[in-house]
């Protein structure tokens, strides 16, 4: 373990939480303090010895400050391999002094992106000096500590603590891992707005090289299964969610809480809830249940019902603020999490007795019509899409078979069809008075989605004790076309009376055949929402 002492530091930060309070702690330890602009100017407004950068390179500031730290008497401070003679030689010939310490946050250009500024105060908001000292400071990290984060404050000063002003060589390490980290998400966010603005102007072509980056949110316990290591990264990116949400009780959120969360949040956002209420219950990222109510409790009953069984330790999403009365129902039944744009006062007390259930607050519901990009590893790579926002009304829909739908029927299908686009291929929604009666996730065969779909209709029908499954007079959705007429007749014989599928097979005439004989309503939207 080799330990440094700090003896001079320079600090240069936009973010100054927690600034003062650790310069002075460093002074405390006898470190002379270096400092430009704002930065310089909070310390001796707290009553600290600061020395200008300035005086330290004999050379002013200059074009608006864009040209300030980029001297060899800074980089050279923070470069020089200390016990190598040559090094030692150059550093007492130039008048270089050794900087054993850098403190830089960078200028906030994430949150000037997240503002909506213009183009030219996001480019001036692209920091130059920072990260060109971060990665100076970072590469020797055997001679210079360096800090890019306030979190890691009290991590330096507990260090000097313990080894009188000095720092060990295990702190530095980790300390440049950051910090490295920090300049790389820098640069990916840099390069990502700088693709959006040319996506405006044009470009479709997919850029060269693709950055990703992630802040921890939290390390879990495990990933899928218990022998995976897991952690949870957050990308800035401004959509209410899982990642966004706070959450107000309950135990630590699992690798597979999230992952059902998230899903459940983007299903019931594609509801408006100035138009009616939504529930969505999800299992394994599927939905087993999905409603719309005059209110959320009516919504909660409906969802409910379609499965009841599967929703036994499932995920909730709302679309509105959580009520007292919905929390009453839904403390009922054993439930993993819930999430909500906001939860009354009566809601949050009613589940805290609940302590193991989890209740997330998002804040908002994110916009399913809004671009963005999704990722998924391969071996070797990862895939880039773009958010699956496509939506269908009823002006999209056309009408294939010899039979109309009546408006029931049609506001059934775009129910169902929405639903659909967040259940695992292949799928089959079936939908009645804005709930869903069954739905088939994930099979290999399109004709085993419907069959299972109407099977969890019977099974739900039987324990509500209701005459029928609520897939007699139902919409069917498909999430992708029929390649033969079999899946549209184990539709039929489930009691489907509507259909609603993309259309597109080589087979459509025969399927629309099938449709006309059965005395079905179908309407082709165009649009297929594979979700693998």
């Amino acid at each position: 373990m080799t330990l440094r002492p700090i003896r001079r530091a320079l600090l240069s930060v936009s973010d100054k939480t927690g600034l003062v309070e650790f310069a002075t702690a460093l002074a405390k330890h006898k470190v002379a303090l270096i400092s430009t602009g704002g930065t310089a100017k909070a310390l001796r407004d707290a009553g600290l010895s600061v020395t200008d950068v300035s005086a330290v390179t004999g050379f002013p500031e200059i074009m608006d400050g864009r040209v300030k730290t980029l001297h060899p008497k800074i980089h050279g401070g923070f470069l020089a391999l200390r016990d190598k003679p040559d090094h030692a030689k150059a550093m007492k010939d130039l008048g270089i002094e050794g900087i054993d310490l850098l403190v830089s946050n960078l200028y906030p250009f994430e949150a000037t992106v997240a503002k909506g500024a213009g183009f030219e105060e996001t480019i001036e908001n692209i920091d130059i000096g920072g990260p060109a000292m971060i990665r100076a400071a970072s590469k020797n990290h055997d001679w210079v500590t360096v800090v890019v984060e306030p979190e890691d404050y009290e991590k330096v000063l507990n260090d000097m603590g313990k080894n009188s002003g000095a720092t060990t060589s295990k702190l530095r390490r980790a300390l440049a891992q950051t910090a490295f980290a920090r300049t790389a998400a820098y640069d990916a966010a840099v390069s990502n707005w700088f693709q959006g603005e040319l996506a405006k102007d044009g470009e479709k072509a997919p850029p060269r090289r693709r950055a990703l980056a992630g802040h921890l949110r939290q390390p879990l316990r495990y990933g899928e299964n218990p022998h995976q290591e897991a952690a949870f990264y957050v990308t800035g990116e401004k959509r209410f969610g899982v990642a966004t949400a706070e959450q107000l009780q309950g135990k630590e959120l699992s690798y597979n809480n999230i992952n059902d969360t998230d899903a459940a949040y983007e299903l019931v956002a594609e509801f408006d809830p100035k138009t009616s209420a939504a529930c969505a219950i999800i299992k394994h990222a599927n939905p087993c249940g999905v409603a719309l109510g005059a209110t959320l409790n009516d919504a909660y009953a409906k969802a409910l019902a379609c499965d009841p069984v599967s929703a036994y330790g499932g995920i909730l999403a709302f679309n509105r603020k959580l009520d007292g009365a919905t929390a009453e129902e839904i403390s009922k039944l054993f439930t993993e999490v819930i999430i909500a744009p906001d939860a009354d006062a009566d809601a949050r007390r009613i589940l805290s007795a609940r302590k193991n259930l989890r209740l997330l607050i998002a804040g908002g519901l994110p916009d399913p019509a809004s671009t963005g990009l999704t990722y998924r590893t391969v071996a070797g790579g990862f895939l880039v899409q773009t958010r699956d926002n496509a939506r269908i009304a009823r002006d999209g829909l056309k009408i294939v078979t010899k039979r109309n739908p009546s408006e029931a029927e049609i506001e059934d299908m775009l129910f169902a069809f929405t639903v659909a686009k967040h259940v695992k291929s292949n799928t089959i929604v079936y939908a009645k008075g804005g709930q869903t009666a069954g739905i088939g996730a994930g099979q290999m065969s399109r004709v085993d989605s419907a069959r299972i779909a109407a099977l969890k209709a019977r099974e739900a029908a039987e324990t509500a004790g209701w005459p029928e499954p609520l897939t007699k007079g139902s919409a069917a959705a498909s999430d992708a076309f029929f390649p033969f007429p079999d899946g549209l007749l184990a539709v039929a014989e489930a009691g489907a009376t509507a259909v609603i599928q993309p259309g597109g097979s080589i087979r459509d005439d025969a399927v629309i055949k099938a449709a006309d004989d059965a005395g079905l309503a179908m309407a082709f939207t165009g649009i297929r929402h594979f979700r693998h």
